[in-house]
């Protein structure tokens, strides 16, 4: 049965009461023990962040932002504030941003003055591992939540211990395609893959998430959209789907602009995923179980524009924080943030099953949504796919196969 969004959770109710019911009593003598502790969430970016320009916002190409991710943490506080009371806090938040990566040191400080103990950081992966790898030292036991880049990378060899990842991973992403193509038995897959290092890193991905589950990869053929008439050939779609032995493309395409133009295009009919098509999100607006039209609308309602992956990662890192709290009310951000990594702390996240942090990697774990335009065709994992511990397991970096070493 779907998780209602209505379903009150009785460890999360009963401690909250309990601990009010608690300061009640001790009100007129010992007042000082129940009142609440401020506590402080920097959202931190960049000015000149090249994926919030007008133009890039306009184009509104599917699986990227489409507005500043302090949005969505603005409505997470507002929610939580009566579970934050309950057990003692309140939580205050701040952005803060800085022109570029150069003025990190101005960033840290800045942090350091807000007297911030989490820092959600709206920023692309390279500027994730940078900023981190700076931070992590000088900001000793402030958690910091990535809720918008999907590299493997910063899971595994360039991971930090006090970063933790509500947005999906690549790894996660091409997994949940992969079953997908798997479940309906479209195992002949055609690849378009763009020009740019980022293409290369996302074809790398899928062409992994392919072995494991069974997909061939029938053809891979570059695509490039070019002025050049020598290059035309390069952005021809016929051309390039002209094939016979495919039931799928895939295209990978991190830029957008071309794979937009394919679903329809194709020289045989077949459906499209990846960069166009059919897309792995994290969130989608039309999702209409498990409460997801209630929180869609508080957003709407809030920022005046779709929810998007971006948007639902910063809310429910948020939603991490008040889970964590409402478990262990005393705890120091390092206490919080071993006990999010232990994988013991569980979210709702209004996707249907529980979420928790893997240990290994500091990966939420979350349904992946296979979704269009106009809704959700599917949730990975899918029925069949097994784990020997946790399904949603299945999608990503499992901890056999991770590099990363670093743990709080």
């Amino acid at each position: 049965m779907p998780q209602s969004v209505f379903a009150i959770k009785p460890v999360n109710f009963w401690r909250p009461a309990l601990y009010a019911l608690l300061c009640l009593l001790l009100s007129l003598q010992s007042w000082q023990l129940c009142s609440a502790a401020t506590l402080t969430l920097a959202v931190v970016g960049i000015d000149a962040d090249a994926r919030y320009q007008p133009r890039r916002l306009e184009h509104n190409y599917p699986g990227h932002p489409q507005g500043r991710v302090l949005d969505a943490v603005r409505v997470a506080q507002e929610e939580s504030s009566p579970e934050l009371t309950a057990v003692g806090h309140t939580l205050q938040v701040k952005s803060i941003t800085v022109p570029g990566p150069a003025q990190w040191p101005l960033l840290i400080v800045r942090i350091k003055e807000a007297h911030a103990q989490y820092v959600v950081l709206d920023m692309s992966g390279e500027d994730v591992a940078a900023f981190v790898q700076q931070a992590q030292a000088a900001l000793p036991g402030v958690l910091f939540f990535n809720v918008t880049a999907g590299e493997d990378v910063l899971r595994g060899s360039a991971c930090f211990s006090a970063l933790l990842h509500t947005f999906p991973s690549v790894a996660m992403q091409y997994d949940a395609l992969a079953q997908y193509l798997a479940a309906r038995s479209w195992t002949q897959a055609l690849v378009l893959v763009g020009p740019t290092p980022q293409d290369q890193i996302l074809r790398d991905a899928f062409a992994r998430s392919a072995r494991r589950y069974g997909v061939k990869v029938v053809k891979q053929a570059p695509f490039k959209l070019s002025a050049d008439p020598r290059e035309r050939d390069l952005g021809n779609i016929r051309l390039l789907t002209n094939e016979r032995t495919y039931d799928a493309v895939v295209v990978i395409d991190s830029d957008g602009e071309f794979a937009r133009s394919v679903p329809y295009n194709t020289q045989l009919p077949r459906p499209v995923l990846g960069s166009s098509g059919l897309v792995a999100e994290a969130w989608h607006v039309q999702w209409d179980s498990n409460g997801g039209p209630q929180l869609s609308r508080r957003f709407f309602k809030s920022a005046h524009r779709p929810m998007t992956t971006q948007d639902w990662a910063a809310w429910v890192a948020v939603k991490s924080i008040v889970s964590v709290l409402a478990e262990h009310p005393a705890a120091s951000p390092t206490e919080q943030l071993r006990a999010l990594r232990s994988g013991t702390i569980y979210m709702d996240g209004f996707k249907g099953p529980r979420l928790s942090y893997r240990p290994w990697d500091g990966q939420l774990r979350q349904p992946v949504f296979l979704a269009h335009a106009d809704g959700v065709a599917a949730v990975a994992p899918f029925e069949g796919v097994m784990h020997p511990v946790e399904v949603l397991d299945t999608l990503g970096v499992d901890e056999k196969e991770s590099t990363c070493r670093q743990r709080p």
